[in-house]
C-alpha cells in the first residue's frame, strides 16, 4: 500500500504538468527578485556570475564525485547536480538538491542507506568549508551552532564506528581521508567563487567592498544559511544585507546587490539543469517503446 502511494507521488512529480509548474514558479521568483534590484551594470554582474557558475556547477559536482562510491562518471554527476540545483533553489535549505541526488543514486542501483551516506558526506564536507570561511572572515559563530557541530561530529563518529562493525557495506561508502581533504579544499575554492558573485553584484550597483570584509560577510551569511529559508528571501540574505551595510554599503544598494545575485543564480540553473532534465525525459520516452 505504501509502495503504491509513493508510486503515485513519483508519477505526479515527474509529470509534465508538475515540471511546467516548477519552471513557472522559478521564473516568477526570478522576476520578483529582479524588480527589487536597481539599475545595474551588466559586466561586473556577469563576471561574478561566471565565477559562481564554475564553482557551483563544476567544482561542487566534481567534489561530490570525488567523495562518492557510486562509480558514476563525471558527466553523470555534472548532469544530476545541475538538475538538482533547480529543485534546490525552489526548496528551503536547498533540500530538493539532496533529495534528487539520492533519487538518482538509487536509480543507478545504490540502496537507500548508501545513497543517503553518499550525499551526506558531500554535505558535511561543504559544511566544513562554510565554517572555515566563517572563521577566516572573523565571523562569530553562535554558541548553539558550535554545540551542534560538536554534537553532530560525535554522532557521526559513533555511527561510523557502529557501521564499521555491523554494516561493512555502508561503512565502505564513507570516503577516505584523502578524498575528504581534497573535498574541503574544493569547498574553499567554491566559497571564493561565491564571494566573486557577490563582489560582482555589489560593483554592479555602483559600490565596492574590500575582499577581506566580503569574506567575513559571506562567512556569516553561509552560517545563517543553515537555517531553512527560501532562496532570495531567507536568513542568508538577511545576514548578507546586515553585513554589507556594516561594511559601508547603503541599504538600498545592499538589497539590490543581493536581489541581483539571487536572480542571476537562476540563469545557469534553469539553462543547465533544465536542459539536462528535459533531455533525460526525452531519452526515457524514446527508450520506452524500444524496451516494450
Amino acid at each position: 500500500m505504501r509502495a503504491k502511494a509513493w508510486g503515485r507521488i513519483a508519477r505526479v512529480l515527474h509529470s509534465k504538468w508538475c515540471t511546467g509548474f516548477a519552471v513557472l514558479v522559478a521564473l516568477g521568483i526570478a522576476a520578483s527578485s529582479w524588480t527589487m534590484a536597481p539599475h545595474a551594470a551588466l559586466l561586473p554582474a556577469f563576471a561574478g556570475l561566471g565565477a559562481w557558475t564554475v564553482g557551483n556547477f563544476l567544482l561542487v559536482p566534481l567534489r561530490w564525485r570525488s567523495l562518492s562510491a557510486s562509480g558514476q562518471s563525471r558527466r553523470w554527476h555534472l548532469r544530476v547536480y545541475a538538475e538538482a540545483e533547480v529543485l534546490g533553489l525552489l526548496s528551503p535549505a536547498h533540500a530538493g538538491t539532496d533529495l534528487w541526488r539520492v533519487h538518482m543514486l538509487r536509480s543507478v542501483g545504490m540502496d537507500r542507506a548508501n545513497a543517503v551516506v553518499d550525499v551526506a558526506a558531500d554535505r558535511l564536507v561543504g559544511g566544513i568549508g562554510i565554517v572555515v570561511v566563517a572563521l577566516l572572515g572573523g565571523a562569530t559563530l553562535p554558541p548553539q551552532l558550535l554545540v551542534a557541530v560538536v554534537a553532530g561530529a560525535a554522532v557521526v563518529l559513533a555511527v561510523g564506528l557502529v557501521l564499521r562493525r555491523s554494516r561493512p557495506s555502508i561503512a565502505a561508502a564513507v570516503p577516505p581521508r584523502r578524498a575528504l581533504a581534497r573535498g574541503v579544499l574544493m569547498s574553499l575554492v567554491y566559497q571564493a567563487c561565491a564571494i566573486g558573485l557577490l563582489m560582482g553584484t555589489v560593483a554592479a550597483v555602483g559600490h565596492a567592498i574590500a575582499p577581506m570584509d566580503m569574506l567575513g560577510v559571506v562567512g556569516a551569511s553561509q552560517v545563517a544559511a543553515m537555517i531553512p529559508g527560501v532562496h532570495g528571501a531567507g536568513p542568508k540574505e538577511g545576514a548578507l544585507a546586515a553585513g554589507l551595510v556594516a561594511a559601508g554599503v547603503p541599504l538600498t544598494a545592499a538589497i539590490g546587490a543581493i536581489s541581483l545575485a539571487a536572480t542571476l543564480a537562476w540563469l545557469p540553473a534553469l539553462s543547465l539543469g533544465g536542459i539536462s532534465y528535459f533531455a533525460r525525459r526525452r531519452a526515457a520516452r524514446t527508450a520506452a517503446p524500444l524496451a516494450a
